[in-house]
């Protein structure tokens, strides 16, 4: 935080693996923050961390907090968040209070809540981002906002203590569409990846060949930098973000896509990959592990390439 920046308190509703290290990052820059999480383990490790109060109270956020992060798996839990049975987080806010939804939501949803807490005199921002854990933890996600420039402008200080690319997307709703298209691409590019991996090794080169190969050569994008060495042929599969999720990111694009009238050549195809990894791999396994399904749908034994 620059000499003479307000400190206003944050709260931060949802702490878990993007959570837990995106609080930390505010806290350390010296703003008070205020968490929250139906986990009793969540709020203990956050409550470790100097300049964090935990909390399992939306009305104690509500009361104490300017802005309040929401951090959390979808719009469903969004809406029940902030909205409950008539007590939700909304409902304690003062006049004047952000609410910045990081939260990978449907923007169709989001549009429609803007307007409801705009009733109670309350802002209403969609930032999601992008990066992984790892970047959440040195503080370069990508950020990319939808909603009024104003607000945006309000809360910019605190996004840089997260991120260090942001990115001032549009009307609201617009970050949450493009972290969707964004999440579509990347898992276009993974499914692809994967696929040449598997390939290549059946033919007999070996995995680092195949990947130093795409990635001295057009074929380099994120999944061949980041994830075939150090989560596939590594035999890890640990990245962090879940099959599950990714299932859902592809859906919001393709239902956004199928809403506007528009074309997604690719969609169905993805949509029925991952639909079929979760279904039988379960929600909860790391998005890498779709190349464990190309093993299955081939009948082989390997779980990961040959080394």
């Amino acid at each position: 935080m620059s000499p003479g920046e307000r400190k206003y308190a944050v709260g931060f509703i949802g702490i878990g693996k993007m959570g837990l290290p995106m609080a930390t990052r505010i806290a350390t820059h010296g703003y008070p923050v205020h968490a929250c999480d139906a986990s009793a383990a969540a709020l203990k490790a956050i409550g470790a961390v100097s300049g964090v109060k935990a909390s399992a109270s939306l009305a104690d956020i509500g009361r104490n907090c300017e802005v309040v992060i929401l951090m959390l798996p979808d719009s469903a839990v969004v809406k029940q968040v902030l909205f409950g049975d008539n007590d939700g987080l909304a409902a304690h806010l003062k006049k004047g209070a952000v609410i910045i939804d990081m939260s990978s939501s449907d923007p169709s949803v989001t549009r429609k809540l803007g307007p409801r807490l705009q009733l109670s005199g309350v802002d209403f921002i969609d930032a999601p981002v992008s990066g992984g854990v790892k970047r959440a933890v040195d503080g370069s996600l990508a950020i990319m906002a939808g909603g009024e420039p104003a607000v945006i402008a309000r809360v910019k200080p605190l996004f840089l203590t997260m991120g260090k690319s942001i990115v001032e997307t549009g009307m609201l709703g617009s970050g949450h569409a493009m972290k969707a298209l964004n999440n579509y691409v990347s898992a276009a590019g993974l499914l692809a990846a994967c696929e040449a991996l598997k390939v290549g090794a059946d033919f007999g080169i070996a995995p680092d060949k195949i990947v130093a190969v795409l990635n001295a050569s057009t074929g380099k994008n994120n999944s061949t930098e980041n994830k075939l060495m150090q989560f596939i042929v590594s035999g890890l599969f640990n990245s962090g973000f879940s099959l599950g999720l990714m299932k859902k990111d592809i859906n919001i694009a393709t239902d956004l896509a199928k809403r506007l009238g528009s074309d997604t050549l690719l969609g169905e195809v993805l949509l029925k990959s991952w639909a079929d990894a979760e279904a039988k791999l379960t929600g909860a396994a790391d998005h890498t592990e779709i190349y464990r399904m190309l093993e299955r749908n081939a009948g082989g034994a390997k779980k990961t390439p040959a080394k």
